[in-house]
């Protein structure tokens, strides 16, 4: 594990804490690819079908879910690319459920969506590997809020482990 890629205190807005918690002290690269495999295997075994129903009504289908993991690595890649090559302006936030409504994602086959998933988290690692260490600590804002290139790294992998901590809960 890179210790220059822990983010610290202050460096990511209090909402995201569970989130950097969770995979804190993880090595970041090899845990990106590792829930690769963890949410493949857990969709292959739910299925076609079952992935397009919702745990209760209002809820988002498990594909929808796997939907908004997807869009949240691209937009949390995006800031931390941006960031990393010292971008002051401040980023927009994003409406995760308009996000959602618009995507279709349900139309869309589980295996192309899990193709998609991998192939969008091989970039991501790709990204993370490249970037100059000097710049893990660059700080940015998005959303009105600062955050790291380091942070973001944490976001993304805690963020993805929340929702397969839900999904195993709801769908189990």
């Amino acid at each position: 594990m890179n210790e220059l890629l822990v983010p610290r205190e202050g460096e990511y807005q209090s909402y995201y804490t569970g989130y950097v918690s969770w995979v804190k002290g993880k090595d970041i690269p090899v845990l990106l690819l590792e829930q690769v495999t963890e949410i493949r295997n857990f969709y292959q075994e739910m299925g076609e079908e079952k992935s397009l129903l919702a745990y209760e009504p209002g809820k988002w289908t498990a594909k929808e879910v796997l939907g908004h993991i997807i869009d949240t690595d691209r937009i949390m890649a995006f800031r931390a690319l941006c960031f990393a090559r010292g971008e002051k302006a401040s980023l927009p936030g994003f409406d995760q459920d308009q996000y959602v409504a618009t995507a279709d994602f349900n139309l869309i086959p589980l295996s192309a969506l899990l193709e998609d998933f991998e192939l969008s988290r091989k970039a991501l690692v790709s990204l993370l590997n490249y970037l100059p260490e000097s710049s893990y600590s660059n700080i940015g804002n998005a959303n009105g809020f600062q955050v790291s290139v380091r942070a973001l790294f944490h976001i993304i992998a805690g963020h993805a482990q929340h929702h397969l901590n839900v999904l195993r809960q709801k769908y189990a």
